[in-house]
């Protein structure tokens, strides 16, 4: 028997292959299958299982192609209500796998149809459990994603309250030596402590995650519903998205129109620069929006554009393009994009370099607006800052006065960027800096 996590970095999503023999079950798959087909294919086994504790709003899931292409059946709750092809996976419900079974527990609370699934060897005894985003390492999965009417309406408080019974009455009884893999990993936007270890067990996380310490349910539900991070604007669409099952991950990216760099481009489209902030800075086409390639590129993506924006997707070189357009295809955006090209050589609008000594000396001569997220921002680095949050920016940038040159900062440079972009689109009169990496040094004076 073996397990093999794949870990993307990006999303902080974590899948897994359980193989048995030369059988295998795949649980939560990201967009591209490859890696899934490449491990069966290794190990000259076949895909018998593909399971889905939830359908997932931080990224799209490759169930259905997985299921088409090897003709596996895809497990889920019934309660999930999937619109493909599917076999219900419930309390009590089980799936041989060699040797080996594994047994659906239903653990409702980061959303109402989550399961979780534990791996039974053939002693009967638990060796592992597959939590998705009801239980990480260190935390457990956020119970407020799912209050739209488009993704169920249900209310944070009873999605809380279910999850303190599922964790209580379900996971916290398993044997404390039963290995705990979740599906996502430090920096996941599905919960807010999350640990950098990307498995424990059952008993590591009795003792030492906040989320299963001993308190009433009301104390939990408080607790779990403090200073959660913000929900980008993808996360509906993708909820929806896998409940229908999405389209070939190859067919989608090649269905993406190439343009040549000096096509002409329809007004009033977004464009997304992908290109590093200097180059940016250097040159840019007017009101495109710096959202540098980097390694939380999807998550920005889907936080500043809306599922229903097309827009233009720029980039240096054609490896670049390539890498952009699969990441946006990660969170199911591939179809929005109206065109990908490489930055044309000839580019208009430059932006100004920012004097750091001169904000260090006078910061009450710039209008400064701190584009952290509210937890990060109850930490000010600058007295009387303006907090606007980026995934907030493009909607609020009127809000900004500008009869001061206007100084943009996030905790590290990369927001920022796009912060300063965003505005710059939004007020094109005013003076917009990015005060990019500079801010350390404001932070570290800040912590004396």
């Amino acid at each position: 028997m073996q397990i093999q996590q794949f870990y993307d970095k990006g999303l902080a999503h974590a899948s897994y292959a359980v193989r048995c023999g030369r059988q295998v079950a795949i649980i939560d798959p990201g967009r591209d299958p490859q890696p899934y087909y490449d491990f069966a294919d290794e190990h000259e086994a076949r895909i018998v299982a593909v399971i889905e504790t939830h359908p997932h709003a931080d990224f799209v899931s490759s169930h259905l192609e997985i299921a088409e292409e090897t003709e596996a059946p895809i497990y889920c709750s019934r309660l999930v209500g999937a619109k493909y092809p599917h076999q219900n996976f419930d309390d009590g419900d089980r799936i041989k796998l060699g040797s080996y079974e594994l047994h659906a527990i239903n653990t409702p609370g980061h959303s109402p149809d989550s399961i979780s699934i534990l791996l039974m060897d053939e002693l009967a005894q638990s060796r592992a459990v597959f939590t998705g985003d009801t239980l990480f390492v260190g935390d457990v999965g956020r119970p407020d994603l799912r209050e739209e009417e488009a993704v169920g309406g249900h209310k944070r408080e009873e999605l809380a309250a279910q999850l303190y019974r599922s964790t209580r009455n379900k996971l916290m009884t398993l044997p404390g030596s039963t290995k705990v893999y979740p599906a996502h990993g430090p920096g996941s936007l599905c919960g807010k402590t999350t640990s950098p270890d990307l498995d424990s067990t059952i008993g590591k996380e009795l003792k030492t995650n906040y989320a299963l310490q001993p308190m009433s349910q009301d104390e939990f539900i408080k607790v779990l519903l403090e200073d959660q991070p913000f929900v980008p604007k993808y996360f509906g669409h993708d909820v929806a998205l896998n409940k229908q099952g999405a389209p070939s991950f190859e067919d989608s990216i090649r269905a993406v129109p190439h343009l040549s760099s000096d096509a002409p481009l329809t007004p009033g489209v977004l464009l997304i620069d992908t290109r590093p902030a200097a180059k940016f800075r250097a040159g840019h086409l007017p009101g495109a929006i710096n959202l540098q390639d980097g390694g939380k590129f999807e998550t920005w993506l889907g936080s500043v554009v809306g599922p229903k924006e097309p827009f233009y997707l720029l980039a240096d070189s054609k490896i670049a393009l390539d890498t952009v357009i699969r990441k946006t295809a990660k969170i199911g955006y591939e179809g929005n994009i109206k065109g990908a090209l490489l930055a044309p050589t000839a580019l208009p609008a430059t932006s100004p370099a920012v004097e750091v000594d001169a904000v260090r000396e006078h910061p009450e001569a710039f209008t400064i607006v701190d584009i952290r997220n509210r937890t990060e921002a109850k930490t000010p680095v600058f007295d009387n800052a303006l907090v606007i949050p980026l995934p907030e920016l493009r909607e609020r940038a009127h809000e900004i006065p500008t009869d001061k040159p206007v100084l943009i900062h996030c905790a590290g440079g990369y927001r920022s960027a796009a912060g300063a972009s965003i505005v710059q689109a939004a007020l094109p009169g005013a003076e917009v800096l990015d005060l990019g990496e500079a801010i350390t040094d404001f932070q570290k004076q800040a912590a004396h």
